[in-house]
């Protein structure tokens, strides 16, 4: 995989984007990719940030080099294990410390991808977990964070980050990846286009944090307007998922070199993600990503409407029925 690919539309698209001085932002997942250009770029326009990252050498490495480049910034690193619902909650506890005013952007980016059929300690698949149920509980956990932003400033932002993958081999949510079933859901076949189950079980995690949007959306619409949710996905951009993937057994070294030449550049590929953190015209319930088709791989971000096949009553109210269910509590809104 070529790291040199060479960004064509996020220098203009970064130029586009409004002051966020006297704003606080919260990202997960930072060490690397989307994440990284996420956070670098929310210190560029001005944000106090937060970076919430497992602790490891790349997570300290990221901190040094950001706050090196950016010395005079407000920015914070926040232990934060999203396959532990006890690290996430010690998290939240942090970032209230560190944020008495508020929190204006809550980027739920972090993900992992075609992973073995393991389970977390809490007994979850590792990708739902790491993926969906610790970004619910940390939005729960901020909920009242965000409010108080969102009352100060006129708006909040919850962003959530998919992928093409929500589309295939389901688009059906199913409850058992939701349950405390993990090492049990299918095994580790790592066939991409023939349905293996570690892409199963990641399908099924990019499809919550679709159907996580989708909730969210009407029920802030209906109780605490000036919140927004949106959710992202990146087409194929050129990051460490893909590496890791490989390494793990998810994906053939071969085939993955061959697919990535197809891929854009790290910071085009964030640009779906940032549009829904600082667009100013970004707007609750809306997908932001190059296209929304299953070839949707490269190119501008545009902004599409949920989908039918995730936004509807009985996917929204299963997602947050399990989601209640694996967090222990409920989220009431």
């Amino acid at each position: 995989m070529s790291d040199t690919i060479q960004s064509v539309h996020f220098p203009s698209f970064k130029a586009s984007l409004p002051s966020q001085e006297g704003k606080t932002v919260v990202i997960t997942g930072t060490t690397s990719g989307t994440g990284k250009i996420a956070a670098r770029t929310s210190l560029e326009l001005g944000a106090k940030v937060l970076v919430l990252n497992r602790k490891s050498a790349r997570s300290e490495a990221m901190f040094k080099e950001l706050s090196e480049a950016f010395p005079s910034a407000d920015f914070h690193a926040v232990e934060c294990d999203l396959q532990s619902f006890a690290s996430v909650r010690n998290a939240i506890e942090e970032v209230k410390t560190l944020c008495p005013e508020g929190v204006h952007v809550l980027a739920n980016n972090a993900g992992v991808m075609a992973l073995a059929d393991e389970a977390t300690g809490d007994g979850f698949d590792v990708q739902m977990q790491t993926n969906h149920l610790s970004h619910f509980l940390l939005t729960k956990g901020l909920m009242p964070l965000l409010e108080k932003a969102a009352e100060a400033s006129g708006e909040a932002r919850i962003v959530n980050h998919s992928s093409v993958a929500r589309m295939q081999p389901s688009k059906k949510l199913k409850p058992e990846y939701l349950e405390k079933r993990g090492g049990s859901l299918g095994g580790n076949g790592a066939s991409m286009f023939f349905g293996g189950a570690r892409w199963k079980r990641y399908n099924q995690s990019k499809l919550a944090n679709c159907a996580f949007t989708a909730a969210l959306h009407h029920k802030l619409q209906a109780k605490h307007p000036k919140i927004k949710a949106l959710v992202a996905h990146p087409g194929l951009a050129n990051t460490n998922l893909q590496k890791t993937s490989v390494k793990e057994g998810g994906m053939g070294a071969f085939f993955t070199s061959l697919f990535m030449k197809m891929a854009q550049s790290m910071e085009d590929g964030a640009m779906g993600l940032i549009s829904c953190m600082f667009k100013a015209d970004a707007q609750s319930g809306e997908f932001y990503g190059p296209g929304k088709g299953t070839t949707a791989m490269k190119g501008k971000a545009i902004a599409f409407p949920l989908e039918s096949f995730y936004d509807n009553p009985g996917t929204r109210d299963l997602l947050w029925q399990k989601s209640c269910e694996a967090i222990g509590e409920d989220f009431t809104i």
